[in-house]
């Protein structure tokens, strides 16, 4: 059987997570035949990089020429890692063009994007997959086993907490991501995430949502209320920047100047904004209620400015209690080995039955990011996968679920009302 050919669309950070992958790992099942991106030397850096891994420099696109790539090189499948607001754009071109899609995650960021998606995959009969590599990582999957298997009977409530640093979560606030329009918020693009882990692990999907949230650390104004005098717009060229350990010298990492300080000419993106400057309207604290169809409720916390970085998540069932708390080694998104972003420094998941002792469960973490889930996406993406019991693969749908429950949190957030997940897309 011929490898199946992918184009990519959007040559930014994640993107090298998928075609490094390909070229390296997958050469009998899988092939890059194109790069396209609005920025010629971000797609140059993806040419270099993949030559140094022994292939051959591909033909490159500017976004505009989306549609000549796809009658000129013919790719089976669409791989989009551009900014999440455009990714609806390009999965539905795609799909209309006769290629299937994997998305990075999120799928998109509102509800009427989400919306035109649902309505293209239903009139395409295209495969979309959105890729959360969450879901393959050892501990998360045992959760899902422990919870199939009745290990504490019904779930009724989910508490889980989840802490991005002061590395890790300040750096979506140097980034696109800080204007909620580019990203949906923290509550769509990190959490969707989390809310897909839920869904997993439940086996549900949600049905009620309740939140509030507020920017409480970063922003200009809250730092003038510590009384910080001292400001910037971006870390390169800033005198002040060199004394601030919130600022990215982007001159210090080659992968991100290669990939943006040397590539800003062409779009005048900056990578490197003050996370303590104006125009973020992306909020840093977070709460949020949800009910699911299952009958479980969850109460989910998020905040961008811990002091270490990882989860807590506990079940309750009405035949005991499941805890696991993950220790996870920060990173910033290309700013070293990608193989180490999310590694699991320390995971403990203790299982407590109604009538008997707290059990310790082993769990053995995996090579590679996210515990080892990395590889085992990337081999379900592009390799031979194997028979899943677990149901790992994640669809439109699952995708489409996932940002749902964000998408109703941010409109909780701005109605202080509850919202009813159904009636923001039909199905």
């Amino acid at each position: 059987m011929a490898p199946t050919k992918y184009a990519v669309v959007g040559t930014g950070g994640r993107a090298a997570f998928f075609y490094n992958a390909i070229v390296k790992d997958f050469k009998q099942t899988a092939t890059l035949v194109a790069f396209c991106d609005s920025n010629q030397t971000r797609m140059n850096v993806a040419n270099s990089r993949v030559q140094e891994l022994g292939s051959e420099a591909l033909p490159t696109y500017k976004a505009t020429e989306f549609d000549r790539m796809i009658e000129e090189t013919k790719p089976d499948s669409v791989i989009v890692t551009t900014i999440d607001r455009t990714h609806h754009w390009y999965i539905i071109r795609a799909m209309e063009l006769g290629c299937n899609v994997l998305s990075e995650k999120p799928m998109t960021v509102d509800e009427n994007k989400c919306q035109e998606i649902l309505d293209a995959v239903k009139a395409t009969k295209q495969q979309l997959r959105v890729t959360f590599n969450y879901r393959y990582a050892p501990h998360n999957t045992k959760i899902r086993e422990l919870l199939l298997n009745g290990s504490i009977g019904q779930v009724t409530s989910v508490h889980f907490e989840w802490m991005l640093n002061t590395r890790h979560g300040a750096d979506y606030f140097r980034r696109w991501h800080r204007d909620k329009r580019n990203s949906g918020g923290l509550l769509v693009h990190k959490s969707t995430h989390h809310f897909d882990l839920v869904n997993f692990w439940l086996g549900s999907q949600p049905k009620t949502v309740f939140a509030q949230g507020d920017l409480k650390f970063y922003g200009k104004e809250n730092a003038e209320l510590r009384g910080e005098t001292n400001f910037y717009s971006r870390a390169h060229g800033s005198s002040v920047a060199v004394d601030d350990p919130f600022a990215l010298q982007m001159k210090d990492h080659p992968q991100l100047k290669e990939m943006y300080l040397d590539a800003e000419h062409e779009d005048g993106y900056y990578r490197d904004q003050s996370v303590f400057g104006d125009g973020i309207n992306i909020e840093d604290t977070m709460g949020v209620l949800v009910s699911y169809k299952s009958g479980a409720i969850l109460t989910y916390s998020l905040v961008a400015y811990c002091p270490w970085e990882g989860f807590r998540v506990s079940f309750n069932g009405t035949r005991g209690r499941l805890e696991m708390d993950v220790l996870e080694q920060s990173y910033v998104n290309s700013g070293g080995d990608q193989s180490k972003e999310g590694a699991v420094a320390h995971t403990k998941i203790t299982l407590h039955p109604m009538f008997a002792p707290p059990t310790v469960i082993p769990i053995i973490e995996g090579e590679g990011g996210h515990g080892g889930g990395d590889p085992k996406l990337l081999n379900d993406l592009f390799g031979t996968p194997a028979p899943d019991n677990f149901n790992r693969a994640a669809s439109h749908v699952d995708g489409a679920m996932s940002i749902l429950t964000g998408i109703a949190a941010n409109k909780a957030i701005r109605t202080g009302q509850v919202v009813q997940v159904k009636d923001l897309v039909k199905f």
